[in-house]
C-alpha cells in the first residue's frame, strides 16, 4: 500500500470512529443540541471530505460540473440541510471507501506492467582507456560499441556475444521461466537478465531503438488506444451526469409544488437519487477491465498496444496465417533420404560433400544430417550452376579415379542427361543425387513444424474460431502437407507478398459480420498484411523492429499456443466487461426508481454507488488472472 493510500485509510478510520461514536451517543441520548449537533457531525464529515469538497470548488470555478465530486458535494450538503447529518457523512465516508479500493485495485493492476518496466536497465559497462568498468548511460552508448555485462545484471542493448557464454533469463519479456543460453557470436537483445557467466556484447542498435526501449514505450502508450465500450462509457457519462442532476432538480420541486407535500421530504429523495446515479462504477471498472487485461497478457508475455486491440482479440472469427516461421521452424532439415542404388548414409555423405563449399541453407541442413566435418582434401573442382545444384570431383587425390557428383534439383538431372532421376512423392524440396552420371536416389528437405502449432490449432477451435487460413509462397504440395498436418481449414500457396494482401482483403470481405479477422505472421516481411487484418499478431518477435512496429500485438516468444491464450485472455476481458456494465445500471435503475418513489433511503444510495462500485472493481481485477 502506498503512503498516499495509508493516508487516506488513516482518514477512513478515523473518521469512522468518530461517526459511530456520534451515532452511538445520539442514538441512545435523543440530545437536541441544535447547532452543535451540526458541527459535531461537521468534524468527520470534514476529516473524510475536505478534498472532495476542494476538487467540486474547482471544478466549478473552472466551469467543469458534473463530475463525482460535484455530485457528492451536492448530495452530501443537501442532506446536511434536511437535518440527516450522519446520514451525509456516512455516504462521503463509503465514497471515500470506494475511492481507496479503487487506488488499490489500479495498484495492482499496474503491479503487472511495472514489473515489465523492470527490463529498463540502469547502467551499461564499457571499458575505460585503462582497461576498467565504468557505468555510463545506456542511452550514450554508440553502434559498435563494446559492453561488458556480468552475471546479475541486466543486458541493457542489443547486440552480438563477442566473448564469453552464459544462461540469460528473459521471462520478463516472454512470460517463460526457462532459461536461454547465449554464447559467442550469438545475437542478444536487452532487457534480459544475464544468470551466470560474464559476456562482452557489440552493440547493434542505439538504445532508442533496442528491444527494451520500443517494448517499454508500447506498454506506456497501450492505454491511449481506448476499446469502443470505455469510449461508450466516456460519452454516456457526459450525457447521463447532468441529466440526472436536471432529473434530482426536478424531483425536488415539482412535486411539492404539484402536490403541496413536504418540501424537505422531496429534497431529501432528490440528494438520495443523486447518490444513487453517480456514474463511478462504470467509469471506475471498465477502464481498470481492460488495463487489467493488458497487465495479465504482458505477464504471459503478450503485449496488446490498447484495449480496442483486446476487445477486437475477443471477437476472432477468422485466423490467417503465415507458414514459414510462424507455423514452421523456418530452418530447413531433411525429412527423408530415398536411395536407389548406394546405402542411405553414403547418399547423404556423398551429397553433403558435394554441398561442402556451399553456405546455402539447403547445403547447412544437409551437413547438419551427416554429422560430420568436410574434409576439403577430399573435393575438387567445384562447380555451383545456379538455379541448379553443384557439381563435384570426391575423393580424387586417394590414389582412385575421383568420383563426379552431381547435387540439385531435377533441372539439373536433366541437363546432365541423368534419365532415370524422378520426383518424389514427399512434400518438400528434393535434392537428387548422381555419381559418374548414374543415378543414386534423392534427399528430401522440409521444413520441420513448431512445437506447440498443432495444440494451437486445437485451442483456436475450441476459442469458437470459425475458420483457420494458411497462406505460403512455398510449393503447392508443401503447403497441402502442413494444412493437413496441423489441421488447418484452408490454405493458399505458391504466394508472392502481393498476392497475401489480395487474399486477405477476400477473407476480409467474406468473414462473418462483427468478426474480426487475424493476421499471424513473423513482423519482418509480413508488414502490409500485418497493417490490413483487424488485427496483426507477430509472432516470435524478439528483437524484431517490423513486428513491434507493424502488429497490434506482439508475442514475446514463439510459441504458437499463445494465440489461443491472448483470445482467452481477450474474451475473459470482454466478458467482465459486459457483466460489469449490466450489474452497474442494472442496480442503479433499480434503486434511482425505489429512491424517486421514497422507497430507497441515503444508505441503499450508499450501496447503489459505493457498494456496486467496489463489486464492480473487484470483477475488473479478475482479468490479471492468467492461466498459462
Amino acid at each position: 500500500m502506498s503512503k498516499k493510500q495509508k493516508k487516506m485509510l488513516t482518514r477512513i478510520i478515523i473518521s469512522f470512529v468518530i461517526l459511530a461514536a456520534e451515532m452511538i451517543i445520539f442514538g441512545v441520548t435523543k440530545a437536541d443540541i441544535g447547532i452543535w449537533k451540526l458541527a459535531l457531525f461537521l468534524i468527520p464529515y470534514l476529516i473524510i471530505g475536505y478534498d472532495i469538497l476542494r476538487k467540486a470548488i474547482l471544478g466549478i470555478i473552472h466551469l467543469q460540473f458534473f463530475d463525482e465530486s460535484f455530485l457528492m458535494t451536492v448530495a452530501t450538503i443537501g442532506a446536511f440541510a434536511t437535518g440527516e447529518y450522519a446520514e451525509g457523512t456516512a455516504v462521503m465516508l463509503f465514497y471515500q471507501v470506494g475511492e481507496l479500493f479503487q487506488s488499490c485495485a489500479v495498484s495492482k493492476s499496474r503491479k503487472s506492467i511495472s514489473e515489465l518496466m523492470d527490463i529498463r536497465p540502469d547502467y551499461a559497462n564499457i571499458e575505460d582507456e585503462n582497461g576498467k568498468l565504468i557505468q555510463v548511460d545506456p542511452e550514450e552508448v554508440e553502434i559498435g560499441s563494446v559492453i561488458t555485462v556480468k552475471a546479475g545484471e541486466k543486458v541493457p542493448l542489443d547486440g552480438v556475444v563477442i566473448s564469453g557464454t552464459s544462461a540469460v533469463d528473459t521471462s520478463a519479456l516472454t512470460g517463460e521461466s526457462i532459461p536461454r543460453d547465449v554464447c559467442e557470436g550469438g545475437e542478444i537483445i536487452s532487457g534480459c537478465v544475464n544468470l551466470t557467466g560474464i559476456l562482452k556484447i557489440k552493440v547493434t542498435k542505439e538504445f532508442g531503438q533496442s528491444t527494451v526501449s520500443k517494448i517499454l514505450e508500447l506498454v506506456e502508450n497501450s492505454q491511449e488506444k481506448k476499446s469502443k465500450s470505455e469510449n461508450f462509457i466516456s460519452k454516456f457519462a457526459r450525457i447521463y451526469t447532468p441529466a440526472v442532476v436536471i432529473g434530482a432538480l426536478l424531483l425536488a420541486f415539482i412535486p411539492p409544488l404539484l402536490t403541496g407535500g413536504e418540501f424537505g421530504k422531496w429534497v431529501y429523495r432528490a440528494m438520495t437519487f443523486l447518490v444513487i446515479s453517480c456514474p463511478c462504477a462504470l467509469v471506475i471498472s471498465i477502464p481498470l477491465t481492460f488495463f487489467s487485461g493488458i497487465g495479465g497478457a504482458s505477464k504471459a508475455g503478450i503485449l496488446i498496444k490498447g484495449g480496442n486491440y483486446l476487445e477486437a482479440l475477443a471477437n476472432a472469427g477468422v485466423v490467417v496465417f503465415d507458414k514459414t516461421g510462424t507455423l514452421t521452424k523456418g530452418s530447413f532439415e531433411v525429412t527423408a533420404v530415398h536411395s536407389d542404388k548406394m546405402d542411405k548414409d553414403a547418399l547423404l555423405e556423398t551429397a553433403a560433400l558435394a554441398e561442402c563449399y556451399s553456405d546455402h541453407p539447403i547445403s547447412l541442413s544437409l551437413k547438419r544430417a551427416w554429422g560430420k566435418e568436410c574434409d576439403p582434401s577430399r573435393i575438387e573442382n567445384v562447380k555451383e550452376i545456379a538455379g541448379h545444384g553443384v557439381k563435384a570431383i570426391i575423393d580424387g587425390k586417394t590414389g582412385l579415379a575421383g568420383k563426379t557428383i552431381l547435387a540439385g534439383n531435377m533441372k539439373l538431372m536433366k541437363a546432365e542427361n541423368i534419365s532415370e532421376a524422378h520426383d518424389c512423392h514427399h512434400p518438400g524440396t528434393a535434392v537428387h543425387v548422381a555419381v559418374n552420371g548414374e543415378y543414386m536416389g534423392h534427399i528430401i528437405i522440409s521444413d520441420a513444424l513448431k512445437e506447440g502449432a498443432k495444440e494451437a490449432m486445437e485451442g483456436l477451435r475450441n476459442m469458437g474460431v470459425r475458420k483457420t487460413v494458411m497462406l505460403t509462397g512455398d510449393d503447392r504440395r508443401v503447403g497441402e502437407q502442413c494444412a493437413k498436418a496441423l489441421g488447418i481449414d484452408e490454405y493458399h500457396a505458391e504466394l508472392l507478398p502481393a498476392d497475401k494482401v489480395d487474399c486477405v482483403e477476400k477473407l476480409l470481405a467474406e468473414k462473418p459480420p462483427k468478426k474480426s479477422l487475424i493476421f499471424v505472421g513473423d513482423g519482418i516481411n509480413d508488414a502490409p498484411v500485418l497493417t490490413r487484418a483487424d488485427i496483426g499478431i507477430a509472432m516470435g518477435a524478439m528483437g524484431s523492429d517490423a513486428a513491434i512496429e507493424a502488429a497490434d500485438v506482439v508475442l514475446m516468444d514463439d510459441d504458437p499456443r499463445k494465440i489461443p491464450l491472448a483470445i482467452k485472455i481477450a474474451g475473459k476481458t470482454a466478458s467482465i466487461v459486459r457483466q460489469n456494465i449490466i450489474f452497474a445500471l442494472g442496480i442503479k435503475l433499480l434503486t434511482l426508481i425505489l429512491g424517486a418513489l421514497g422507497i430507497a433511503n441515503m444508505w441503499a444510495a450508499v450501496f447503489a454507488d459505493v457498494g456496486v462500485s467496489v463489486i464492480a472493481i473487484l470483477n475488473a481485477m479478475r482479468a490479471m488472472n492468467v492461466k498459462k
